[in-house]
C-alpha cells in the first residue's frame, strides 16, 4: 500500500510539473514563470511569436510584476520590465535595428522622436554588437529604472545601459503599442491569446 501511495504521489507531481511547463512553452521553447531583475521578482505576462511572411523569426515573453492587459496597462507600467526575445532563425543586427528603429519611430510624435535621437544613436551601436544571432539564442531587453534599458544577448550585455522609461517604452511599443509590428504577437505578450 505504501508502494502504491508512493507511486500515485509521483504520478501527480509529474502531472502538475508538466501542466505547468506547458503553460510557458511555445515552439518548443520553455519560459520561466518568473524571473527576478533589479530586486524585483517579475512574472509571465505572456507569450506572442513573430512571423515574417510565412517564417517564425523569435518567440518573446514579457515579464512585469504586476498583470498587464491592454497597450493602456503597459503605458502605466514604470516598474522593472523585461522582454526576451528567443530566436527560431538566423537574423542580422542590421535587420533587428531597422525593425526596432523604425517600429520605434511609428510609436512616438515628431517631438518625442527629436528628443531621443542621441539614445536611439547609442541604441543603433549596441545592436550592431550583436553580430548575427541564431536560432536558440536569447535576446533580453530589460528596464531598470534607475539605469534604463539593457540589451544582453545570451546574458552577455551589450553596450551600455540608455536611460529613460520614455525611451524603453517607445521601444516596447514596437511590440505592445498602438502601431506594433505584428498585432498577433502583442495579444500574446499582453495575455489576450487563448490559443
Amino acid at each position: 500500500m505504501k508502494k502504491l501511495f508512493t507511486l500515485v504521489s509521483c504520478f501527480f507531481a509529474l502531472t502538475v510539473l508538466a501542466v505547468k511547463a506547458d503553460a510557458a512553452t511555445m515552439e518548443g521553447l520553455q519560459f520561466e514563470d518568473q524571473a527576478r531583475l533589479a530586486n524585483r521578482d517579475l512574472k509571465l505576462n505572456g507569450l506572442g511569436i513573430r512571423s515574417i511572411f510565412i517564417f517564425k523569426a523569435y518567440v518573446a515573453g514579457l515579464y512585469v510584476s504586476e498583470k498587464v492587459g491592454t497597450t493602456q496597462d503597459m503605458q502605466r507600467y514604470s516598474g522593472p520590465i523585461r522582454l526576451q526575445l528567443r530566436m527560431l532563425m538566423e537574423i542580422g543586427a542590421s535587420d533587428i535595428k531597422k525593425a526596432l528603429v523604425d517600429g520605434m519611430r511609428k510609436n512616438v510624435n515628431e517631438t518625442q522622436w527629436l528628443a531621443m535621437q542621441d539614445r536611439v544613436a547609442d541604441f543603433t551601436r549596441t545592436i550592431e554588437s550583436i553580430g548575427v544571432v541564431r536560432p536558440g539564442d536569447t535576446i533580453s531587453l530589460d528596464f531598470v529604472p534607475e539605469r534604463g534599458l539593457l540589451l544582453a544577448v545570451n546574458g552577455v550585455d551589450k553596450g551600455g545601459a540608455i536611460r529613460g522609461l520614455d525611451f524603453y517604452s517607445a521601444m516596447l511599443a514596437v511590440f505592445v503599442g498602438d502601431d506594433p509590428v505584428d498585432t498577433r504577437l502583442k495579444r500574446g505578450l499582453l495575455g489576450q491569446l487563448t490559443s
